[in-house]
């Protein structure tokens, strides 16, 4: 059964894209194992204690080196990802081995992008994501990605409420994740 480590963009309990995360996981039981990254604990990027790295970097590099394939789930801030994202991608795209950037942990690691944010449903923070991916060297899964369009009300209630459509829609990106794994 594939590994996939799920990260969401969002520290926030609440967040809409671990709410999202989580219908993913659920459509991906029985089929994948899913283990959520816990990197609150991540510090800022500081090439002055890169080696040894801290331990919280070790626990969230050994996860992701474990996983087939990683999905990242993502709100858009100003049209952009989220800094604490870019902080652990920073991290994690680091060589694990002084001066040997084949041995980063995002070399090459399978990704999936999804992403709950306003009335773009996140494509600016998708795209950018997309680019950043790319510079790491990550087997970006371009299609299809689920972009959901958050209205008023999901402001108001702190729910993400999915439209069968919705739910179609992260089943078919679950469905096509899983194949890009295989591949």
């Amino acid at each position: 059964m594939k590994r996939i480590a799920m990260i969401v963009g969002s520290l926030r309990e609440r967040s809409f894209n671990r709410q999202l995360a989580q219908a993913a996981a659920k459509l991906l039981e029985g089929r994948a194992t899913v283990e959520f990254i816990d990197y609150r604990d991540v510090p800022f990027m500081n090439q002055d204690i890169e080696f040894p790295p801290p331990a919280s970097v070790e626990r969230v590099r050994a996860a992701i080196s474990e996983a087939d394939g990683l999905w990242v789930f993502t709100p858009e801030y100003n049209y952009s990802y989220p800094g604490v994202l870019k902080n652990l991608l920073d991290w994690l795209s680091r060589p694990v081995v002084a001066g040997d950037r084949a041995t980063a942990v995002t070399r090459e690691k399978k990704l999936a992008l999804s992403s709950a944010a306003g009335s773009s449903g996140g494509a600016g923070a998708r795209a950018k994501l997309a680019e950043l991916a790319a510079a790491l060297q990550m087997n970006l899964m371009k299609e299809p990605q689920v972009g959901v369009k958050l209205d008023r009300t999901a402001f108001e209630t702190d729910v993400l409420a999915l439209t069968d459509e919705m739910r179609a829609a992260l089943a078919a990106e679950a469905d096509a994740f899983l194949s890009h794994l295989e591949e």
